[in-house]
């Protein structure tokens, strides 16, 4: 019997690979390959385990950049895929990208495949800071994508032009694959429950995401009497330095123009309660997986015109695209959708249809399999 091939993910949170990436690594395993995922454990490890994958906790931070523990993190992970000697190597998310390249360089893989899930803030951002580390994430990721035998998935046009823009990629080695994908299946198109319209923004509260935008506009909308809730269903992200914590967000609570909902793991049931889902970020997104959902869950969207959001909504079509921080045209936005639930209708069955003939799970993992066997067949 032909060994199976060893597929080794490098994820930084655990409950990101399970919402994003779990249902592709156990096709991945019945596609015959032997799956272990590296990835920073916390409330999601028995999940994995349970999928029969094998886990590996590391420690590696999203947030951190302290050069000698950044160093150490580098020559951990070093040792773990000299250990582990996975025929293929799939870096998700920029640091894991950057880092786990570097460290398989000498002692890892031939075959690597990089997934940038947006470009994220050092992009996106116009603070000082990241104007500062860009040039040095440039260096690295040209670094990163550069092998011969590495593959670089995006999940936008717009993301897949900078690259090549920027010299950062080389055109034959990136890979379209849009988003993570959704079962449709898994989530209701029935109408909404009555009541005054829904208008929910599912997301990880850091300011990127538009929260404050949203707040804004909700609290311009409730001062006209427009008759419509408006809620934040997430958590805010300690680990981002852009986060939004709860007393932030108390004043518009108490003042009865948002609800705080939290971090909620039955998305499919949320959605089904939503009238509209709105998502005002201006961060660098991939292709944002709550916008597919709410698609696939035949609502319409508010979304700003920015990288991901627009390559799911289509303004005009399944929802309407705004400037991105701008609260008073996303309030403009927000009132033609709350006050025309008929076209609400409408747009909500085109994005369903969208998600069923272009963003299926199935669709997602056929192009990513088939990526891997490009790769692991000519290693």
């Amino acid at each position: 019997m032909a060994r199976r091939p060893k597929l080794l993910y490098l994820v930084t949170e655990d409950w990101y690979f399970v919402s994003h990436r779990l249902p592709l690594a156990i096709a991945a395993k019945a596609a015959g390959f032997d799956v272990s995922v590296a990835t920073r454990v916390q409330d999601h490890g028995d999940a994995i385990r349970n999928a029969g994958l094998n886990l590996i906790p590391i420690s590696l931070s999203r947030s951190g950049l302290h050069p000698i523990r950044e160093f150490r993190s580098i020559a951990g992970l070093a040792a773990l895929i000299r250990g582990e000697s996975p025929d293929l190597l799939h870096n998700v998310a920029m640091k894991p990208v950057t880092y786990g390249t570097l460290a398989a360089r000498f002692h890892g893989p031939k075959a690597v495949v990089n997934a940038l899930m947006g470009m994220g803030w050092a992009f996106s951002s116009d603070s000082a800071k990241a104007q500062m580390l860009r040039p040095l994430i440039k260096v690295a990721l040209r670094t990163a994508l550069s092998g011969v035998d590495t593959r670089v998935i995006v999940q936008n046009r717009d993301d897949a032009t900078l690259l090549t823009d920027l010299r950062l990629a080389r055109p034959e080695a990136i890979r379209l694959i849009r988003g993570s994908g959704v079962n449709p299946n898994a989530y209701s198109t029935q109408a909404p429950p009555p009541g005054p319209p829904l208008v929910i923004l599912p997301a990880r509260l850091i300011a990127p995401k538009g929260i404050f935008e949203f707040m804004q506009a909700a609290a311009l909308l409730k001062a006209e009497g427009i008759d419509a809730r408006f809620a934040l269903v997430g958590a805010p992200d300690a680990a981002n330095p852009a986060v939004v914590t709860r007393e932030v967000i108390e004043p518009y609570t108490r003042a009865g123009q948002v609800e705080y909902w939290g971090w909620r793991e039955d998305m499919a049931h949320v959605l089904s309660m939503a009238n509209i889902v709105c998502l005002p970020t201006f961060y660098g997104e991939g292709l944002p997986k709550s916008l597919l959902e709410a698609a696939a869950s035949a609502r319409a969207i508010v979304a700003t015109d920015v990288p991901g959001c627009r390559e799911i909504v289509r303004h005009g079509e399944n929802g309407w695209l705004v400037p991105p921080r701008n609260a008073s045209e996303l309030a403009s936005a927000l009132r033609e959708a709350i006050t025309q639930p008929e076209l609400c209708t409408q747009y909500g069955a085109a994005g369903r249809l969208m998600v069923e003939r272009e963003f299926s799970l199935e669709h997602v993992i056929k192009q990513t399999l088939d990526t891997y066997r490009e790769l692991v067949e000519q290693a």
